[in-house]
């Protein structure tokens, strides 16, 4: 099981990290060890002062594909959920500005949040859907499915081209604008439509 994580897939994010919009999507992998257990408190690590949330769109991938057609990509999922890409910005600074991996800012112990999921067919368009991401109660990120650059079936597609997609595998779809620094005691949620999806407090 892995989780396969999309990057710049928001234009309103990219321009406020101030990153090059990419020609195609940017992907990365974290390790099932950064799950954070269910019902578990998220614990600032002590090598990072400049953890960020990124909340995102989730789909649980539902059978084993490889080379999927964008037109067939509906078949591998049946689950969509929402989560948190926790991530070390300012590790991930020092590595990207040295040209190295991202994997520790990004795969550390905890830094993946996945809250519950829900039958796909309880959305009417999958295109067109809206969630969103709350600290102490004031709404911080809300984005639209709309508005991503790459829609679910088109990051698909184009991951099953590099890596063999098996039941359980997890797709992180990227975050929209509004990312922001977590500090200790801040209290998180997640909502889908009107639904909330998880809560995570901060240690």
């Amino acid at each position: 099981m892995k989780l396969i994580c999309i990057g710049r897939n928001y234009a309103a994010h990219i321009d406020e990290l101030q990153n090059e919009r990419p020609t195609e999507p940017v992907v990365f992998i974290k390790p099932d060890s950064a799950i954070l257990p269910k019902e578990q408190d998220f614990y600032i690590p002590d090598f990072s002062q400049d953890i960020h949330y990124e909340v995102e769109l989730l789909v649980k991938i539902k059978k084993v594909g490889k080379h999927i057609a964008q037109q067939f990509a509906h078949k591998y999922y049946d689950e969509i959920g929402l989560g948190i890409d926790f991530t070390a910005r300012d590790l991930q600074s020092q590595l990207k500005a040295k040209g190295l991996p991202w994997e520790k800012a990004k795969g550390f112990d905890g830094a993946a949040v996945i809250g519950k999921w829900n039958p796909k067919e309880k959305y009417e368009n999958l295109d067109n859907l809206r969630f969103s991401l709350l600290k102490n109660g004031e709404k911080v990120q809300s984005g639209s499915t709309s508005l991503m650059l790459w829609k679910i079936d088109e990051l698909i597609a184009h991951v099953s081209t590099y890596f063999m997609l098996k039941k359980g595998d997890i797709l992180f779809t990227g975050t929209p604008s509004g990312v922001g620094r977590v500090s200790r005691n801040d209290y998180l949620q997640g909502w889908i439509e009107n639904e909330e999806l998880f809560s995570v407090n901060v240690r």
